[in-house]
C-alpha cells in the first residue's frame, strides 16, 4: 500500500480468527468472518486510529504449510501473506489459544521469523483467566515471550492490544491528502477477468489471479497515480446471482462488492466479450449508476472474442447499449487484461468520464438550454393541464445534480424527463455519468427557503 502510515500485518494459520480480529481492531466488519478455513485469501487493508496515531491495518489469508505446495490458491494466498508481511512495519501473530499449540504455529513462526520485523505475538480466543494462563506457558515453545490474550469475538483484551501495537510503531508520518484522490471500483461477475484486469494496470501481483470462479472474495483497495492524478483502486469479489448458489461466503463477499460502489467515484465493470451482456451485467451497471458513480464498460478477452469472427467494435457497442438501453451514454472500451493489449486507452477514458462527472454548466446556459427545449417541444397535456417550467439551474456536481421549478412535478411525465436529460447531454459532455434531476414546485421551493 503506498500511503506513508504505518502498516500493521496480521498473520496466523487458518481459522485462528485473524479476520475477526481485524475487524474488531478497525471498528467495522470489514473482512468475511467465517468458520471455513481459507476464506481470506487476498490482502485487506484498512485504516485505524487509536490514541491519536492513525495507521493502517491488513488482514491476510491463513498460511498452511502443508498444502501450499500443491494448491494454487493456498499457494498464493501464502504468497500474498509474505508480501504483506514484507512490507509491514509491524506483525501481529496470531495463534489460537483454546486450540493450543499446533504444529502450523511452529511452522508460521518460522516464516515470520524471517521478515526480521517486529512482532506482537497474539492468543486468540480466550475469555477465561483460566486459559489465559494455560496459553502462556503452552505456546512458549514459539520464542516470542507470553503471549497477549484476547477475544476477537467478544472484544476483550483488544485495548490493551492497540496500545502495544501503537507503542511499536515507528515515527509518524505526515498523511497524503486525500482531496483530489479518486476512487476507482472494478466489479464484474464472477470470472471475467477483473483481478487481471488490477494487476495489469498497477504493474504487480496485487490481486491473486485464478481461474477458480470467486477467488477474490474482499473488496480490496491499492492506492497508485496514473500520471498527475492520486487513486485509490477496488478490487472486488464477483457478484454471484443468488446466495444459495455458491453458498453464504459468496453471498456476503457480493454484498461488499455492492458497498464498494457507495464509495467510488467511478466504476468500471468488467464483461466477457466470449459471452456478451448477461442479466448480472445489466444489474451491476444499474447499481452503480444509482449510487451516483461515474460508468465505464470494459470489454475484456477481446483478442479471443476476434479469433471467433470478424467482429466490428461499433457494433458491438450497438448492441451493449441496447442491451443497457439506461446506460446509452455509457462508453465502452474493449482490451484483453492477460496480454494487455489496448490497455492504454482504458485510464485516459476512465479520466474524461472523472473530468464530466465534476462538470459544471452555468446557470445562465442551463436556462437558455431549458427554456428553447420546452418551446420546441412544450411537455404534454395530463387531465387537461400542462406542465410548465420556470427556470433550471445546476445545483450539484459528482454526479451533476440539476433542480427545475415548476408549477407541478406531479406533470412532469418519465418520458419528458428523459427528454430534458437527452437535452442536457447533447450540449456538454456527460459521458459516462448519471444526471440526478429535481422538480419541485414553487411552493415547496418557498418552504424550502424559509
Amino acid at each position: 500500500m503506498n500511503d506513508s502510515v504505518a502498516t500493521v500485518a496480521i498473520l496466523g494459520r487458518p481459522n485462528v480468527g485473524k479476520s475477526a480480529l481485524f475487524n474488531r481492531l478497525v471498528g467495522r466488519r470489514l473482512a468475511i468472518v467465517d468458520d471455513t478455513a481459507g476464506v481470506t485469501r487476498d490482502r485487506l487493508y484498512a485504516h485505524a486510529e487509536w490514541q491519536g496515531r492513525i495507521f493502517s491495518f491488513v488482514d491476510t489469508g491463513g498460511i498452511d504449510t502443508d498444502v501450499a505446495e500443491h494448491d494454487h490458491i493456498w499457494a498464493c494466498t501464502r504468497a500474498q501473506a509474505e508480501i504483506a508481511a514484507k512490507a509491514a512495519d509491524l506483525i501481529v501473530f496470531v495463534v489460537d489459544g483454546s486450540d493450543g499449540l499446533n504444529p502450523l504455529d511452529e511452522e508460521v513462526a518460522s516464516i515470520i521469523r524471517k521478515m526480521r520485523r517486529p512482532v506482537i505475538f497474539v492468543a486468540n480466543k480466550l475469555e477465561s483467566e483460566r486459559a489465559r494462563n494455560g496459553a502462556i506457558a503452552e505456546f512458549a515453545p514459539l520464542g516470542f515471550g507470553p503471549p497477549t490474550a484476547v477475544s476477537a469475538i467478544h472484544g476483550e483484551g483488544t485495548g490493551d492490544l492497540l496500545d502495544l501495537i501503537v507503542a511499536q510503531l515507528p515515527p509518524q508520518e505526515p498523511l497524503p491528502s486525500t482531496d483530489d484522490v479518486l476512487a476507482l471500483a472494478v466489479i464484474g461477475r464472477p470470472n471475467v477477468g477483473k483481478s487481471s484486469l488490477v494487476n495489469a494496470l498497477i504493474g504487480e501481483e496485487r490481486s491473486i489471479v485464478s481461474d477458480v470462479p470467486g477467488t477474490t472474495r474482499d473488496a480490496i483497495d491499492t492506492l497508485f497515480q496514473f500520471h498527475e492524478q492520486k487513486m485509490r483502486l477496488i478490487d472486488t469479489a464477483g457478484v454471484w446471482r443468488k446466495s444459495r448458489a455458491h453458498g453464504d461466503i459468496e453471498y456476503y463477499a457480493s454484498l461488499r462488492s455492492y458497498k464498494a460502489l457507495e464509495r467510488a467515484d467511478i466504476v468500471v465493470l468488467v464483461i466477457d466479450s466470449m459471452e456478451g451482456v448477461m442479466a448480472q451485467d445489466r444489474r451491476l451497471a444499474g447499481s452503480a449508476l444509482e449510487a451516483g458513480a461515474g460508468l465505464v464498460i470494459v470489454a475484456n478477452k477481446w483478442d479471443l472474442a476476434r479469433e471467433l469472427g470478424d467482429f466490428q467494435q461499433n457494433e458491438l457497442i450497438d448492441v451493449i447499449h441496447q442491451q443497457m438501453p439506461f446506460a446509452h451514454f455509457v462508453p465502452v472500451t474493449f482490451l484483453s487484461a492477460l496480454t494487455k493489449r489496448k490497455l492504454g486507452g482504458l485510464m485516459p477514458l476512465v479520466m474524461r468520464v472523472h473530468t464530466n462527472r465534476r462538470r459544471r454548466i452555468p446557470t445562465a446556459k442551463v436556462n437558455n438550454l431549458i427554456r428553447e427545449a420546452t418551446l420546441a417541444h412544450p411537455p404534454p397535456m395530463i387531465s387537461g393541464k400542462m406542465a410548465r417550467i420556470y427556470y433550471a439551474s445546476q445545483v450539484g456536481t459528482a454526479p451533476p445534480r440539476f433542480l427545475f421549478s415548476c408549477n407541478d412535478p406531479d406533470r412532469i411525465s418519465s418520458s419528458y424527463r428523459r427528454f430534458l436529460e437527452n437535452t442536457i447531454r447533447a450540449s456538454d459532455d456527460f459521458e459516462g455519468v448519471p444526471i440526478e434531476m429535481e422538480f419541485r414546485s414553487r411552493r415547496e421551493e418557498s418552504e424550502n427557503n424559509s
